[in-house]
Formats: structure tokens, sequence, C-alpha cells
């Protein structure tokens, strides 16, 4: 089964990512990958889960969807037509010279920044494609990750297309 890119607007009030996420949980989905933020209109809010699913099954999920009160609008993301981002956020060991030299390197190469370094350690932002920052992270294993967190796939249309 592939991971499908789901994006909707929903009203911005409490308890809407409890349904939305209920609803998954009760289908037995696993959510792989969700962000959700207001947008410029702050009374909605634009989610956008990443799940794994046959086209029979997502094509089911996107009805349910489409049927609950507070989700205005529904839209599956063809992923030719879209550019999707994560960030990461990871804490280095460098208390090695030579791995704190490899790090700062590898980091400048995949256009992250470098967030705070100390004697022990180094946090950098690294911005990209979910496979991207999964090479960045095999990566850095070698050097030795202390701590990370990701933000989830955010993802739009290209040109025209919009929710």
């Amino acid at each position: 089964m592939a991971i499908h890119t789901v994006s909707f607007l929903v009203e911005n009030k409490a308890g809407v990512l409890f349904n939305v996420t209920n609803l998954f949980r009760r289908r037995g989905f696993n959510i792989e990958s969700i962000a959700v933020g207001p947008i410029v209109d702050p009374k909605y809010s634009r989610m956008t889960i990443s799940v794994e699913a046959d086209a029979k099954t997502l094509a089911n999920l996107v009805e349910q969807l489409e049927k609950m009160v507070e989700v205005i609008k529904v839209k599956r993301l063809d992923p030719l037509r879209i550019i999707k981002r994560e960030m990461l956020l990871v804490k280095l060991s460098t208390q090695d010279p030579l791995a704190r030299e490899d790090a700062l390197r590898y980091i400048n190469n995949q256009h992250g920044l470098v967030l705070d370094i100390d004697d022990d350690n180094i946090m950098a932002e690294v911005t990209g494609e979910p496979e991207e920052l999964e090479a960045f992270l095999e990566y850095v294993k070698s050097i030795g990750i202390v701590e990370m967190s990701r933000t989830g796939i955010t993802a739009l249309e290209k040109g025209r297309l919009q929710l």
C-alpha cells in the first residue's frame, strides 16, 4: 500500500483535531504524519495528513471526512502536483572533533541551520522532502543522535491549484 497525502480545511476550534484523528482510529488507520495550523482567516485551520492505504479505502476515508460537520473541504493531493516539506530538529553528539567537523559539513551540505552549539552537542534544523530527512538521519546516526523532533509533512499544490 502507498502513503497518500490528504489536505483539508477545518473549523479552528477545540475538539476538531480529536474528532478527525478519532475517525482514523475507528477505521484502524495509523497516521504516518500530521501537520495542522491556522490559515489566513483564523476561523479555519489546514490539516495535512499522510496515511498508508489503498485507493478504495482512501476514497472511503475522504468520504467520511467530508461528512464531518467541522470539515469544510477535503482534497487528496496528487504527489506529482505538490510540493511537500517537513522540518527536523536534531541534536547530535559532537564530543569528538572529527564528528563535529563531519556534522557541520553535512548540515551545511543539506542547507541546514546550526541553531545551538556547545562543547558536546550541535543542534540543527533541516527542512526538506521527507525522503531527504530520512537520508540525513541515516547519515548522522553514525555521528550520534542525542534527540530529535519532526514536524510532520505539510504540502501545497503547485501552480494555480488550491484547496
